[in-house]
């Protein structure tokens, strides 16, 4: 039944605050799974160093009875380093808007510095993964994973290591292969290499859509057949996803990186990561710097922080590069 003439409705309201506004959906995924999964030390200056070495290779080992010892060369520890990147987000909100009263808060200062917060440690996401020399001076710039990794490596044609130069004492970028797809392959040849190194991989990070290739390895005749599952109430489940990987050279859980699928440069790499031998050395962890002077009407926010990757052991990882990491063409 209609309602009466000349009713005013909510259909005709100009001012009333929708329900569904109060609640702020944050669109921007937070999800930092390599920086989630490694520790976050304190450095002490913008150029922080670090030594590595490596075990002489088993051989034959037979010595004569009697024998007068002989003594072998000690091999000197490597000495690399990073520079620390700076980072930052900042804002400005007029004193009005932050005095009115907004659905959600959404555009409050304290939400929107939470929220810049989340970004910034995204940003320390993509700096990991990008494939970008390290850089010093002023404008420093930290090193990517991909920059340092040049033991257990998969590359597509033309593609080649960068890694650390004991010389300049910087990372050297990765060069681009041809990109192909992503296989069961692939990851057990990457695999085999990192164990073979000394290397205890356990988790593989690779882009969203690298993750649905790896979920089809389910239907390789040398995989165990799937499953679905019941709920015990007659309804069944398809089960079309997989998690764990447990191939001839250890077990490594897939993670799935929304940062990496931000763009083609950083989809094209799939890690394999040993967390023990990774690191986030912050010089300056992220704070907000409360020195910023107020100069008009608005209320204005920096945060800053400082910081860079660590590899402590480049031979601990791998990475199947130029892979298909967006689409099954780019």
């Amino acid at each position: 039944m209609a309602a009466l003439a000349n009713t005013f409705m909510t259909t005709a309201a100009k001012g009333n605050r929708e329900q569904l506004s109060d609640v702020v959906s944050r669109i921007t995924p937070e999800d930092t799974p390599i920086y989630s999964m490694i520790e976050h030390p304190s450095v002490k200056g913008t150029h922080p160093e670090w030594e590595t070495i490596a075990l002489s290779p088993p051989g034959t080992n037979v010595q004569t009875e009697g024998d007068e010892y002989s003594f072998g060369a000690s091999t000197p520890a490597a000495r690399v380093g990073n520079y620390t990147q700076i980072m930052r987000k900042t804002g400005i909100i007029s004193g009005s808007q932050e005095e009115a009263d907004n659905a959600g808060q959404a555009e409050k200062r304290k939400y929107q510095k939470l929220m810049r917060g989340v970004e910034l440690r995204k940003d320390v996401e993509y700096a990991i993964v990008s494939n970008v020399a390290s850089v010093g001076g002023a404008a420093r710039v930290s090193g990517g994973l991909p920059s340092w990794l040049t033991t257990n490596v998969s590359r597509g044609a033309t593609g080649a290591n960068g890694g650390f130069s004991t010389g300049s004492g910087l990372t050297v970028a990765a060069t681009d292969g041809t990109q192909r797809a992503f296989t069961k392959a692939l990851l057990d040849g990457t695999m085999q290499a990192a164990y073979n190194a000394g290397g205890n991989v356990r988790y593989g990070v690779v882009s969203p859509y690298v993750k649905s290739v790896f979920v089809t390895f389910m239907s390789d005749t040398n995989v165990a057949s799937f499953r679905y599952s019941a709920d015990g109430k007659g309804k069944n489940t398809i089960v079309a996803t997989a998690d764990i990987y447990e191939g001839p050279f250890g077990k490594v859980s897939i993670v799935p990186n929304r940062v990496q699928a931000t763009d083609a440069g950083v989809a094209r790499n799939a890690f394999l990561l040993d967390p023990d031998h990774l690191a986030w050395n912050w010089f300056r962890s992220i704070k907000e710097d409360k020195a910023v002077a107020k100069t008009g009407d608005a209320e204005k926010f920096v945060l800053i922080g400082e910081g860079c990757l660590k590899v402590t052991n480049e031979a601990a990882h791998g990475v199947i590069a130029d892979v298909f990491g967006l689409t099954a063409a780019s």
